[in-house]
């Protein structure tokens, strides 16, 4: 088994050998997802900030890849929740790119997903953009196949699950209270 480090913990073992079957629950932990990328002018509109479809794609590749980790399968997005760009990204600064999944269905992954700027001379950063993405699993004939369980072994990982559905349900019901 390889090891992999990222903020939930200094190592979180990779299962992917005993998982093929989408049978055992799979920690939250072994889906963290982190990129960067770092805000060149192909992805800058006039203002010279990031495109809005640029970080929506960064999102949906970080999702794509949360996805397959924790089901050790190819993923295909089926859905992206409303999405608010709260503040820019500015040429020259990071895009760094979190996701994790926090919930499943028989055949599907929910995967949070929070964009952030920073700042690589500084190291200041700030929020960006927050989305809910859900993902299908595929069979090697390109079915919907089964998904493991999402486990969360440790608080931190708990927590990380219950302020995602939290804050899943909370927008949600922002989005639903704008249409009225």
């Amino acid at each position: 088994m390889d090891e992999q480090t990222n903020r939930l913990g200094s190592g979180v073992r990779s299962r992917r050998s005993e998982r093929v079957d989408g049978g055992d629950a799979v920690s939250l932990a072994e889906s963290y997802t982190e990129m960067t990328e770092l805000l060149l002018p192909n992805d800058t509109n006039n203002l010279g900030r990031a495109l809005g479809g640029a970080v929506l794609h960064w999102m949906d590749i970080c999702g794509a890849i949360a996805s397959m980790r924790f089901s050790s399968r190819q993923c295909v997005t089926a859905s992206m929740d409303h999405v608010d760009f709260i503040s820019p990204i500015d040429l020259g600064e990071v895009a760094v790119i979190e996701g994790f999944v926090f919930n499943t269905g028989e055949t599907s992954v929910d995967v949070k997903v929070d964009v952030r700027a920073e700042n690589p001379q500084t190291g200041e950063h700030r929020e960006t953009t927050t989305s809910f993405f859900t993902f299908v699993a595929l069979d090697g004939s390109g079915r919907p196949t089964a998904v493991p369980d999402v486990e969360c072994p440790t608080d931190e990982e708990a927590a990380l699950r219950e302020a995602a559905v939290e804050d899943r349900r909370a927008q949600l019901e922002d989005v639903a209270a704008r249409l009225d």
